[in-house]
């Protein structure tokens, strides 16, 4: 059954996700990715006033993390601390093929399509953008970070044009301010136009980035 944010959950070519479907069409396709120990449920606290026509879908990572919830990269004692590139790339293609399986099948438009992550589903953001360009229309980071051994892909300006957004609080303990910032150097190095929200909170995202976000993928 709907919830109060008229989402249903479902499962879908092995996934398990939530989805909102749009309410107005032309419709466009919005992915939106938890971060680490999340799940399809974590995302839906920023997607309350998101315009109507867009098709939301939230699926759960496809691995068990630490302690509870999901990851979205298998966790080795070679890969502990943060995700790199090579450690995030099979989840980015493995949602390129979500979003083509699901959009075909709903009849929305996929082949361009909106993103937003938080935390490790950020970082999983910039990875996706940087990985398929020409599929991102626009990409929001929220409390996230960008992954390393991305450097070869920044130096050839993949992003060129392409619209982010970061929402980054000054007193995050678990992805430091300072990581944000580095991000946003590499975002724009890669040629992207980047809108930064800082706010004085923590690891989420305050009330004044959450109403920037809104505008954001209003526009």
């Amino acid at each position: 059954m709907p919830d109060e944010n008229n989402t249903h959950q479902m499962t879908y070519n092995g996934w398990t996700m939530r989805v909102r479907h749009a309410m107005q069409e032309p419709a466009r396709f919005l992915l939106m990715l938890h971060g680490w120990t999340g799940d399809e449920n974590s995302m839906w606290i920023f997607t309350r006033r998101f315009p109507n026509d867009m098709w939301i879908a939230a699926p759960r990572a496809p691995h068990a993390a630490e302690g509870g919830g999901y990851s979205w990269r298998a966790l080795h004692p070679v890969t502990r601390g943060l995700p790199t590139l090579s450690d995030l790339k099979p989840a980015a293609d493995s949602l390129i093929r979500l979003v083509d399986d699901v959009s075909a099948s709903i009849g929305v438009d996929g082949s361009q399509f909106d993103v937003a992550g938080f935390s490790q589903g950020g970082a999983l953001v910039n990875v996706l953008a940087l990985l398929y360009p020409q599929r991102i229309r626009k990409a929001a980071v929220l409390a996230g970070f960008m992954p390393g051994g991305v450097d070869d892909l920044i130096a050839r300006h993949v992003l060129a044009g392409k619209q982010f957004f970061v929402a980054h609080g000054s007193k995050d303990n678990l992805v430091s301010l300072e990581r944000a910032q580095q991000a946003i150097e590499l975002q724009e190095g890669a040629g992207a136009q980047v809108t930064f929200c800082e706010a004085e909170v923590g690891h989420k995202v305050s009330a004044d980035c959450l109403r920037g976000l809104e505008t954001f993928f209003t526009i």
